[in-house]
């Protein structure tokens, strides 16, 4: 085995010039052969494995990365059920150690942690050591307040270096970390936040956005006047303006005070070593009903699948490593979004992060989509990310990236959080064919749910516009038709047929796991689909994961690996990227005296623009006139964000409903996409079938503007 082959090794040599570059996901193959004795003549046969021998490669993972743990562990799964799946029991890990094991290496080798770009220009630079030295500061602060091993710390910060040293901090001393984005309507934070009684908040003062400087302070206090579990709070001067003598925020500190210590404790700091299990974080989904569900992931679970994600299909390499010699990572993201995560990740691999804090499209008043290209050509960044609606508006916008400076250094492109048109596409591999690159797509598929990708890149497979490479390794993933039927080359629902050390541990205070069996594991028998490789297990097994995505595998033939998402197949809202439950939107909008009743749909499906009609039933002798719009509005952007905000707005005179009192938003959804009447819907389960007449109208009007 060739030392250099593998990225985690903690040495750094400069590469030769004549070496040639090697995807990392053949470097794995490599392995798999010289290691394991393991020869694959196709992907097909490597996937296959991957997902029938799941012991076999999930250990393979651990090896290959050089996993550390101080206790071994006792098995690969322990045992195979949905949910509930035990993973590398008796071994130990911690995120942050993981982080931490690239500190010196990277650091010898002359690479950056973080590289960080806002809207006023502002651009700092953070060394792996004095990433660790503010990431230990603070977290011997946070145990100096009394944060124990499973308390959890609530974050309100933008994207900037300061979040990613509070998340580390934080995980590194057991706490569990939850982060809200300040361009959330205080209602949804809050939504978020109580459910997981937070010990500790740390907040910004405030954010700039599309040029506007917006406070927080108001908000913070809000925050802390309506979490009573919080007994501390730390405030970030993001702003420049923070008078933190002068504020109502109770039990404040200012950030920056607490991260400048430096001492021999500081020096001294490693991370505790926690269970492979223990939770690190809390994300949220929200559904079509009820409050956002607060899914905990585990740390072992996270670290071992994002570094086969990010690494054998993201191809993104070790900074330090000479396959992959100054490799730097954007994924554009709030947040409020798991790419943030997933931005945060590449520090589990050694990756200089560059990260962006503000509107990649600039202010309304100028309106720029070469912001980020230009930040990528100063930094000379290497793979650069961003959700999949942030390339459409920079084709609509008529970017030309050959005037936004050297972007020679560009090798792959990613999206992902809604399908990309093949048009978009298409777009994209023109603008890097003009300055002499055949630039790479990885287009993603995947969820906050699990912290993954389902489906995804593969450097050496064909690409087609709009089209996914693959099945990701280790993700058994199929397309089932109505009668639960596997299928290729037909469109289905996206089911995962075995675990993933990253799915859910639980979410949190969700009693008998009643929330999460009905947020994946009940639309299918329990034990159907379940035997690795195909056909059904015991019912003892549990269910198959279903996600909520319409996915077909090969293509129109059923041949080849390339995959296609084709939107939600259950009314989520997936609005730029970013997914809300509908009833987070119906809480807002029906909080108006005005409104009696509404409905929302969402008719982003395969590239298209997203397109998102909102119905309201409004008090007698009540008209929708511009000034109700403009409070609708308003609420929505309020409660949630303006990213949230309808397409349009109808006044109707019913909400189709269903016997048992359920807002119909899937048959309006699939009927104003094109699919008929009888096919969507059963009249007889309906309460107000006669209804249905407007709406099928309406569909006609839209489909023809289409």
């Amino acid at each position: 085995m060739a030392a250099d082959t593998l990225h985690h090794m903690n040495t750094a040599t400069r590469p030769t010039a004549s070496a040639p570059y090697l995807p990392q996901i053949r470097l794995y193959q490599n392995w798999l052969r010289d290691e394991r004795g393991l020869s694959f003549a196709t992907y097909n046969d490597l996937w296959r494995w991957s997902v029938t021998e799941l012991d076999a490669f999930w250990q393979s993972i651990w090896d290959y990365f050089d996993f550390q743990s101080p206790t071994p562990h006792t098995a690969v799964m322990a045992n195979n059920v949905m949910p509930g799946a035990k993973w590398f029991p008796g071994a130990q890990t911690n995120y942050a150690q993981q982080v931490f094991r690239h500190v010196q290496p990277a650091h010898e080798a002359g690479f950056l942690a973080v590289i960080s770009h806002n809207e006023k220009g502002l651009r700092r630079e953070m060394s792996w050591p004095e990433l660790r030295r503010q990431v230990a500061a603070l977290a011997l602060h946070l145990q100096a307040q009394g944060l124990q091993p499973g308390d959890r710390v609530a974050a309100y910060l933008p994207n900037i270096p300061e979040a990613m040293v509070a998340f580390l901090a934080t995980v590194s001393v057991g706490g569990v970390w939850s982060i809200c984005a300040p361009d959330m309507g205080t209602h949804a934070v809050l939504d978020r936040f109580k459910q997981i009684e937070p010990k500790v908040l740390i907040a910004v003062d405030g954010v700039s956005y599309g040029g506007r400087d917006f406070d927080r302070m108001g908000v913070v206090q809000e925050l802390r006047d309506a979490l009573p579990s919080v007994q501390h709070v730390i405030v970030h001067d993001n702003l420049g303006t923070l008078d933190l003598a002068n504020c109502d925020v109770g039990a404040s500190v200012q950030m920056s005070t607490i991260t400048a210590r430096d001492d021999a404790d500081v020096q001294a700091f490693e991370p505790m070593w926690l269970p492979f299990d223990h939770p690190l974080w809390i994300v949220y989904s929200s559904g079509t009903t009820g409050l956002p569900k607060p899914i905990v992931h585990g740390h072992g679970g996270t670290v071992i699948v994002a570094l086969a994600n990010k690494i054998l299909h993201n191809d993104i390499g070790c900074s330090y490593q000479p396959n992959s010699w100054g490799e730097r990572f954007h994924w554009y993201s709030s947040t409020g979004w798991v790419m943030w995560n997933a931005q945060v990740a590449g520090l589990l691999n050694g990756v200089t992060c560059v990260i962006y804090d503000g509107n990649p499209g600039g202010s309304k008043d100028n309106p720029d989509w070469g912001i980020l290209w230009r930040m990528a050509a100063q930094e000379k960044v290497s793979f650069f990310g961003a959700g999949a609606a942030f390339f459409a508006n920079c084709q609509k916008a008529g970017v030309d990236i050959s005037r936004c400076g050297d972007l020679s250094a560009v090798r792959a492109l990613g999206t992902t959080g809604s399908p990309l048109s093949p048009e978009t596409q298409s777009w994209g591999t023109d603008q890097f064919k003009n300055i002499g690159t055949d630039i790479w797509w990885c287009n993603i598929s995947g969820g906050t749910d699990f912290a993954g990708a389902f489906v995804g890149g593969h450097r050496e497979l064909p690409q087609e516009p709009g089209v996914m490479q693959c099945r990701e390794l280790g993700c058994a993933v199929e397309a089932w038709n109505e009668a639960g039927e596997p299928v290729l080359g037909e469109v289905g629902e996206l089911v995962c047929t075995q675990p993933i050390p990253s799915m859910p541990l639980y979410f949190w205070g969700d009693q008998n796991n009643a929330r999460y069996l009905s947020s994946y594991f009940e639309m299918y028998p329990a034990g159907h689909g379940r035997k690795p490789g195909g056909g059904d297990g015991p019912a003892s097994m549990g269910g198959v994961w279903r996600h909520g995505d319409w996915l077909r595998i090969g293509n129109a033939q059923g041949e080849g690996e390339g995959c296609v998402i084709f939107g939600r197949s259950d009314a989520t809202i997936n609005r730029h990227g970013l997914r809300m439950g509908t009833s987070e939107l119906y809480s807002a909008v029906e909080a108006l005296p005005e409104v009696m009743d509404s409905m929302v749909v969402d008719l982003e499906y395969l590239g298209r623009e997203s397109y998102m009609p909102l119905f309201v039933v409004l008090r007698p002798d009540t008209a929708l006139d511009d000034a109700l719009k403009a409070k609708l509005n308003n609420a929505i952007k309020v409660a949630l964000s303006p990213r949230f905000i309808p397409n349009e707005i109808f006044q109707v005179a019913e909400i189709p409903r269903t016997l048992s009192g359920k807002k119909q938003e899937l048959p309006i959804k699939k009927l104003m996409l094109g699919q008929p009447l009888e096919k969507v819907v059963n009249k007889d389960a309906m309460a107000n079938p006669a209804c249905l007449d407007w709406y099928v109208a309406l569909a006609q009007q839209h489909l023809a503007k289409t």
